[in-house]
């Protein structure tokens, strides 16, 4: 007989990220989504920041990867952030194309052909891929993937 634990409440905690740079990837994150910097370890062979908004803990940033991202392996898809709506999205794309960010689509798309939801999809220094949506608004684009969920093959 196997026992499954079934939690009454359950929402997903903090992300931890594996990235080269710790200083580079904390002025990206803090630029982008206004992270706050609840803790930070700065020995120079164990560099972390824990980002926070609101004094909760949502990403961790721990230097220990060897190379960029690599999306050929088991792991990490993207990370998605949403947002109340799609001007703020909108000054999110503003922010990142001060950044020089690498955008995977041409502005805001949704997250398919007709769909309400959508939003911009883009990279961080290490190659990690991001979102950003709205629940409504982003319905007067045509969707790059057709039918298949935008999000899912970029």
């Amino acid at each position: 007989m196997s026992i499954t634990a079934v939690p009454t409440a359950l929402t997903t905690g903090h992300i931890g990220l594996n990235v080269t740079d710790v200083d580079r990837s904390l002025a990206f994150y803090r630029r982008v989504f206004g992270f706050d910097v609840l803790a930070e370890g700065t020995e120079a062979d164990r560099r972390w920041a824990f980002l926070a908004r609101d004094g909760k803990l949502l990403v961790a940033l721990w230097q220990q990867a060897g190379a960029a991202y690599d999306a050929k392996h088991a792991g990490l898809h993207h990370l998605s952030f949403q947002v109340e709506d799609i001007e703020q999205v909108r000054e999110v794309e503003a922010a990142l194309g001060e950044l020089g960010a690498d955008f995977l689509y041409d502005g805001v798309v949704p997250h398919g052909e007709g769909l309400p939801s959508g939003g911009i999809f883009f990279t961080d220094p290490d190659g990690i891929r991001l979102e950003v949506y709205a629940p409504t608004g982003a319905d007067t684009a045509p969707a790059p993937s057709g039918t298949a969920p935008t999000c899912g093959f970029f």
